[in-house]
């Protein structure tokens, strides 16, 4: 008998899960470890395990998503970095493109680099955008530059040079003349990070794979280490931003890759179980202690951005919405990604008007409910006050409330200064919180010319099943998904990802007049390339699926838009395909005499499992005990209600709101006028045709 695992770490709690021969589902939620993330995980795992009789020895694979790089870049405690540039070209890093997120907000500034001026260091060469070399490099001030950074005490140098995606030679000799006077001092060349046009994209892409490197490294041996001395000897994966796995070792190595990959878990989850219940468009939301984010399932497949900036408020991989991070010009799924959650703070500004985030009560001292020292309320002391989670204890009893200091803090802190009830002050609050959180739908929905009513909400974290069905009927739409151990959904989805090699390679070409062959062979040496990388990490042939993409552009663009192609697929099809999600993306198209190029050529290579890596369906092993029913607030028109408290398995016949689904791992809320029920993979599905109503 054999068992997958899972672990995603979030900002307040870590998410275990472990599925076995059958669908079996075992879950655990244990308060993050802040400063020492891995500890949860070993000591969560090994709880999971004596509770549920799994011997870590059945253990055959060990996947995880982290927030590890992402915080280290949010709270700038990454590596001291070094970068090696081509003379004149040291401050791109800086400079950036002179977008700015907020046009005419003249307080608003750059973030500071994360490699200082004085530990950015020009070299003599120059290379040509056709790889000539115009100026060979100067490898005696290469040496100087290298000898400079290490005296300067770098723990990690970033190499970036004009134009060496087209000619990478003088980056490789600097990475030559690194390792010999520093050995095993980590090195990220750009044209092994993003061998890609485009110079400020590049170089933060490099730079920030540098700076987290060191601080991911040692956080995966540790985490390693601490596994395999608890039993384990499972190999350990990694979730991409994109929405693959990734060994360990690889996501070392190109950490760029794994910045996101928490959120991105989700949505992949999500994406599996539309395809299950035969749901074509779907929108992911996932709220958890510190964070929403929203993506998008349209026709089964996941929208991903090209690049998305990391640090910048609200995380949208937007072409419009730029500038306000730190760049990443990686694969990304496209999401967007606000500062609500149950542990964000209510507060009142300096007018006296009520806010809710971005600043969060995290894992500790964590919602003044928990009694661990916090006096300023938030969404979760909100959703306590309104009778609308378990005013006695959460997680299965693990956790105890105190819904009376809840409701003071309320009190004190809100519903005084304002003139207001406790509960009319934590309804407002609810309602902050879920129009904060309708922002990150629209940003992936109606912002990208989709129109919301025309998808169904999926909810998962501990919170989302909680506003889901508010935040639904005020977008207009009519049916909510809360799939089963919802509050743990993030670390499913880490079960149903796949091993994934994301390759891609600048090549600019005229489409009008292209020669089939010279697509068809550049796409085929990406391709072999990923085919390598997948056998290497034990794939077969015949379990190695290859998918192509192009960017293109009207000549003289900024930005591209993606199209995919299959082998064998020419450049008139492809310019084709380019116009017509010109068109949608845009709402127009150019003429026929409006030339289009190619600027980059792209493969993702994924290693299928021997067998399906997901059951038809999840058999979560969960007892949640009797509730009684207890009053709940629904605004002044409806006020307090008298609400059944009821398990997931009562919904085996349709329920009509208001009623409060709790379980182990989150709490549902069912609005007066919806109606709820079960479907036949054990997902509640919440109709929001009816109206609200007493």
């Amino acid at each position: 008998m054999t068992w997958r695992v899972s672990a995603d770490i979030g900002g307040t709690f870590t998410d275990l899960v472990a599925i076995g021969p059958g669908g079996a589902l075992r879950t655990r939620k244990v308060s993050s470890s802040v400063g020492d993330y891995g500890r949860a995980i070993v000591e969560g795992l090994g709880e999971l395990f004596a509770e549920c009789g799994i011997a870590p020895a059945e253990v055959e694979e060990v996947l995880h998503a982290t927030t590890v790089a992402s915080n280290a870049i949010l709270e700038h405690k990454g590596a001291r970095t070094g970068l090696i540039t081509t003379a004149g070209f040291r401050d791109v890093l800086e400079i950036r493109t002179l977008r700015m997120p907020r046009l005419y907000d003249l307080r608003w500034e750059k973030p500071a680099p994360l490699v200082p001026r004085h530990l950015r260091l020009g070299v003599t060469e120059r290379v040509n955008h056709r790889g000539e070399v115009e100026t060979p490099l100067d490898e005696a001030e290469a040496a100087a530059a290298v000898e400079a950074l290490l005296a300067e005490g770098v723990e990690a140098i970033a190499v970036c040079l004009l134009h060496s995606y087209a000619n990478p030679a003088h980056e490789r000799r600097i990475g030559e003349i690194i390792a010999a006077r520093a050995p095993g001092l980590p090195v990220s060349l750009s044209v092994d990070v993003l061998p890609e046009m485009k110079e400020y994209e590049r170089s933060s892409t490099t730079v920030i794979n540098s700076y987290i490197g060191p601080v991911l490294g040692r956080y995966l041996t540790a985490l390693s280490r601490d596994l395999q001395g608890a039993g384990l000897q499972a190999p350990l994966l990694l979730m991409q931003s994109s929405g693959g796995l990734m060994p360990a070792e690889e996501a070392a190595r190109l950490p760029v890759h794994v910045v996101e990959s928490g959120p991105a878990a989700g949505v992949i989850g999500v994406q599996m179980l539309a395809r299950r219940i035969g749901l074509a468009n779907a929108i992911s939301f996932d709220m958890g202690g510190t964070t929403a984010k929203a993506g998008v399932i349209e026709n089964g497949t996941v929208t991903r951005a090209g690049e998305y900036s990391v640090g910048g408020g609200i995380m949208v991989g937007s072409r419009l919405l730029s500038g306000a991070g730190y760049q990443l010009k990686v694969p990304a799924i496209d999401l967007a990604e606000v500062g609500a959650g149950g542990g964000s703070l209510i507060w009142l500004d300096a007018a006296g008007a009520p806010q809710v985030g971005p600043e969060s009560a995290g894992a500790w001292p964590g919602p003044v409910c928990y009694g661990k020292g916090n006096a300023q309320p938030t969404v979760t002391d909100a959703n306590v006050t309104l009778g609308y989670l378990n005013p006695v204890a959460l997680v299965g009893g693990a956790l105890p409330i105190d819904a009376a200091a809840s409701r003071a803090a309320i009190t004190e802190k809100v519903a005084a200064p304002l003139g207001l009830s406790p509960e009319e002050a934590a309804h407002g609050a609810h309602l902050i919180a879920a129009s904060n959180m309708i922002r990150a739908i629209k940003a992936v929905s109606s912002e990208r010319g989709r129109d919301p009513r025309a998808f169904a909400l999926v909810a998962f974290g501990g919170n989302g099943p909680l506003f889901a069905a508010g935040m639904a009927r005020a977008l207009g739409m009519t049916r909510v998904v809360v799939p089963p151990s919802a509050g743990v959904f993030s670390a499913v989805g880490l079960l149903a990802s796949d091993v994934e090699v994301h390759l891609s390679r600048s090549w600019r070409r005229l489409a009008r007049g292209l020669d089939p062959a010279a697509l068809e062979g550049a796409a085929a040496a990406l391709e072999a390339e990923a085919r390598t990388r997948l056998t290497a990490q034990g794939f077969p042939p015949g379990r190695i699926a290859i998918r192509r993409a192009a960017t293109l552009r009207y000549q003289g663009q900024s930005f591209e838009l993606q199209v995919g192609f299959a082998a064998g697929e020419g450049p008139a099809l492809v310019e084709e395909r380019f116009g017509a999600e010109h068109e949608r993306t845009y709402g127009h198209r150019a003429g026929a005499e409006e030339p289009v190029e190619f600027v980059t050529l792209q493969v993702v290579g994924t290693g299928l499992p021997e067998r399906p890596r997901m059951p038809d369906r999840l058999s979560p092993h969960a007892v949640t005990p009797a509730v009684p029913a207890r009053p709940a607030y629904f605004g002044k028109a409806l006020g307090w209600l008298e609400t059944a408290v009821l398990p997931r398995d009562a919904l085996a016949r349709p329920v009509q709101g208001p009623a409060i689904i709790e379980e182990y791992d989150c709490t549902c809320l069912v609005p007066p006028g919806a109606t709820a029920s079960l479907d036949h993979f054990g997902n509640i599905i919440i109709d929001l045709q009816g109206e609200p109503s007493a």
